[in-house]
């Protein structure tokens, strides 16, 4: 199969738009003639990552319905409560990002599927995706057991890869002009340029012009 175009997945864990196009990046990566490069920003992570309280939680609560409704995507009512209830967690998406470098380590091909379940975990089940304890039994209950292992160790070589995905990914939004997550970039013989991001929402099929280009 010829490669007609490579799509650039820039996103955040905690991302919750980043959460309602998933199934149209689980479709696009399983379409003859594409393929998916997960480039995660870190858009959340460390010194970015915001302190929940009632503001924020009444924010995202109005962008998760939103999202619910454009994209048919589930946020439960434990997920309401537990999650955006939480006064103690930073939401830091940077251990999930690091869980996801180790899944692209060891299993590249299974990263798409362990973002999904990393979302799942937290937008349906309500479960604390800032723990790397929580984040360390997805990946197993994924059948990823050397991912699980990997990002316990978090050894020199995880770190290294995981800064470097995050430096390349700001990179590239810095220098194509996209001003936040999820972005999708595609890469193709005429170049690297953005996907509008609001047609990846509003399209049945936001990629069958470029599958035809």
């Amino acid at each position: 199969m010829t490669l007609i175009a490579r799509i650039l997945y820039l996103f955040d864990p905690l991302c919750g738009w980043c959460y309602g196009a998933s199934d149209k990046v689980a479709q696009l990566a399983t379409r003859p003639g594409f393929s998916v490069t997960p480039m995660p920003t870190g858009l959340f992570s460390g010194r970015a990552a915001p302190q929940m309280d009632d503001a924020f939680a009444a924010h995202a609560w109005a962008n998760d319905q939103r999202i619910g409704q454009l994209t048919g995507q589930v946020f439960s009512e434990a997920y309401r409560t537990r999650v955006l209830g939480d006064r103690r967690t930073p939401m830091d998406s940077g251990p999930a990002t690091l869980a996801l470098g180790a899944v692209a380590m060891t299993d590249p091909d299974r990263e798409l599927a362990a973002l999904r379940a990393i979302q799942t975990a937290r937008y349906v089940e309500a479960r604390d995706i800032t723990s790397a304890a929580v984040l360390a039994d997805i990946l197993r209950e994924q059948a990823l057991p050397d991912a699980a292992d990997l990002f316990k160790t978090a050894p020199a070589a995880l770190m290294d890869l995981h800064r470097n995905r995050i430096g390349a990914a700001r990179t590239l939004m810095q220098r194509l002009g996209a001003h936040g997550v999820p972005a999708f970039v595609i890469d193709d013989h005429r170049g690297a340029r953005l996907i509008p991001s609001a047609s990846v929402y509003a399209d049945a099929d936001p990629f069958a012009a470029f599958a035809t280009s």
